[in-house]
């Protein structure tokens, strides 16, 4: 079985937030001012290994060695790429990509395509400045998108593939398809994406799109799910978190500030079942270990019920929670259809939206423990043996 977790990748310094935010910034520099915002409310979160450059490829040889050895088979990147190119890449290039380990881990990529606005930290009016264009990106954009993610990843020997065709997953269908003009545009635009991949020498693409971006609707123009599978050529339907699924509004609206985990659980699980029976093609289920947004939150600001991230925190996430629902998710999969077995996690380091598997300083590696108790350790990983000069040095250990 695949055990595919999400990395955000914003704990690096980018061009673009030093322009917005100030030179050396961060998103940990929001995880550093974080407080409580209510008794009992657990922060700031202190990660154990300190605010660390993901983009340094030591640090991402360290992360890759935690993974693979606690079960984690393939990183899914939050990956980011607007009309103008590309935006907080360097993790993945000059981290992951130059780690000496890693081979024992599979990659993939989760097209992020929405606007991208300022909630770093997000103002208590609600405005919601847009920093970059929109996240519709026009043709012109599409082709160097799809250019770079055939040349410079698809090929690369740990790249995550599905019965030999490389993943690629876009989190909101609507916006790519009001990119391109429409469904006529997509399906050509995807078209053209399919043939450079055929090109390549894969037998196929295999794509999916995030349920989350679904919860409006199917895009505009398309009548029925059939349709929009034809149009897309969809292969899967994955999601993120179970936060952004249908019954989690209730919740918000009436167990604000704070909601157990197990309540919020039974809301995800019974979501699993409802897409496994909307959708004829493969459903790959999502276990978040946890939601916390207040960090983007201004922290001089009353924290009221304003909408993301002033919104509904979830208490109760112990490691023991998360191990149960890690169990439901595996027996899920087992149960299912799918031709191909995978569930995804949320997140590696979503330390701002309060759900992530890197230790902190409360819990240690007890998430991930679970996570290697429930799915079976995948050491030495993925593909290659660790490098054992890097062993030798400490490079890629955990200690």
């Amino acid at each position: 079985m695949e055990v595919a977790v999400y990395y955000f990748p914003s704990w690096h310094v980018d061009p673009r937030n030093e322009a917005w935010h100030g030179h050396g910034w961060s998103e940990w520099e929001l995880v550093k001012n974080a407080q409580p915002r209510f008794p009992g409310h657990q922060q700031p979160k202190v990660p154990a290994w300190g605010f660390f450059n993901e983009a340094d490829p030591a640090w991402a040889e360290r992360e890759v060695d935690l993974a693979a050895d606690h079960g984690v088979t393939a990183f899914l990147y939050d990956w980011y790429w607007y009309n103008d190119g590309p935006f907080l890449w360097r993790q993945l290039e000059e981290g992951f990509l130059r780690a000496k380990n890693r081979g024992r881990l599979k990659f993939g990529l989760m097209w992020a395509n929405h606007d991208w606005r300022d909630i770093f930290p997000a103002r208590p009016d609600g405005s919601r400045q847009r920093l970059l264009a929109s996240g519709a990106v026009g043709r012109a954009a599409w082709e160097g998108l799809t250019d770079h993610v055939v040349q410079r990843y698809f090929p690369e020997p740990n790249y995550l593939r599905i019965e030999g065709c490389p993943y690629f997953s876009i989190l909101q269908p609507e916006i790519f398809c009001s990119g391109l003009g429409g469904p006529a545009g997509a399906r050509d635009a995807l078209r053209s994406f399919r043939e450079k991949v055929a090109r390549a020498g894969f037998p196929g693409l295999h794509l999916s799109v995030m349920a989350q971006g679904l919860l409006a609707g199917l895009p505009t123009g398309m009548a029925s799910r059939d349709e929009f599978i034809e149009c897309f050529g969809l292969a899967s339907i994955a999601e993120y978190t179970w936060a952004n699924c249908p019954g989690y509004p209730d919740l918000d609206a009436n167990g604000f500030p704070a909601v157990s985990y197990p309540k919020v659980a039974a809301i995800g699980y019974a979501d699993w079942q409802t897409q496994r029976q909307r959708w004829p093609i493969d459903y790959y289920p999502n276990v978040p270990m946890g939601w916390d947004p207040s960090p983007r939150s201004a922290q001089s600001a009353q924290y009221e019920n304003r909408g993301y991230p002033f919104c509904t925190i979830w208490k109760d996430n112990t490691p023991d929670a998360w191990r149960a629902a890690l169990q439901r998710a595996k027996a899920f999969v087992q149960a299912g259809r799918d031709k191909h077995k995978m569930v995804t996690l949320n997140a590696w380091n979503e330390w701002t939206e309060g759900s992530y598997l890197l230790p902190d300083r409360a819990h240690g590696t007890a998430y991930l423990e679970a996570v290697r108790d429930v799915f079976g350790s995948e050491s030495p990983g993925a593909g290659e043996t660790p490098d054992p000069a890097a062993e030798a040095s400490g490079a890629g250990v955990w200690r």
